[in-house]
């Protein structure tokens, strides 16, 4: 029975090591897929190219980032869509975006808004976020059913009640990312000023 016992000891910590060691390997690979992730979408890399539906302002049908990069830079703005409820800072942040949609216009620049959120519903939803506001040029409202977009650039936040990260990149023509921010909470977002700045910079 001693003898047993004694066995079992030995047996534990080999387990736990085994167990931890699995742990350390999981976060590394996650570390490491998060890493690539990012630095495709990093400053000075080309913009992965993408195709969204259209529901809302100046752009309609399938919109096309290369298409739409060759009229001008992009501000391409991901909101958190729809994760069970309107996110009142998206609507702050769209907001003061559209305060500065004459300074976009000047600049030759689009603004596309990608909500993303689960397909059943989200045309509808994204209509429920403008609440009857029509978007002025330069801007177009976007959907991303089911993620494809957001999973395609990494910004897929997986967690109960939650869609994407808050983002904010400016493209060029050439399809480079000049700038990028990424919010890994519900605030801090970029303010319309900088992102003006920010497509300012490009011309200069």
């Amino acid at each position: 029975m001693i003898s047993n016992l004694s066995f079992q000891r030995i047996k534990f910590p080999t387990a736990l090591n085994t167990c931890s060691l699995a742990v350390v390997l999981l976060a590394a690979s996650v570390a490491s897929a998060q890493t690539s992730t990012d630095s495709k979408i990093a400053k000075g890399k080309t913009a992965p190219e993408f195709q969204l539906q259209a529901v809302a302002g100046e752009l309609s049908g399938e919109v096309k980032l290369s298409e739409v990069t060759k009229q001008g830079p992009v501000v391409l703005v991901v909101l958190r869509g729809f994760p069970g409820y309107q996110c009142p800072i998206c609507s702050r942040q769209v907001a003061d975006l559209i305060s500065k949609a004459n300074a976009f216009g000047k600049q030759d620049a689009k603004v596309l808004l990608v909500y993303p959120g689960p397909a059943a519903e989200l045309a509808q939803r994204a209509d429920e976020f403008l609440k009857g506001t029509k978007l002025p040029a330069p801007f177009t409202l976007l959907i991303d059913p089911d993620y494809e977009f957001t999973n395609a650039y990494g910004l897929r936040w997986d967690a109960p009640r939650e869609t994407a990260y808050p983002s904010t990149f400016v493209i060029d023509q050439d399809g480079v990312i000049q700038s990028v921010k990424i919010s890994k909470t519900h605030g801090d977002r970029s303010k319309a000023s900088d992102v003006v700045k920010a497509v300012a910079a490009i011309a200069s």
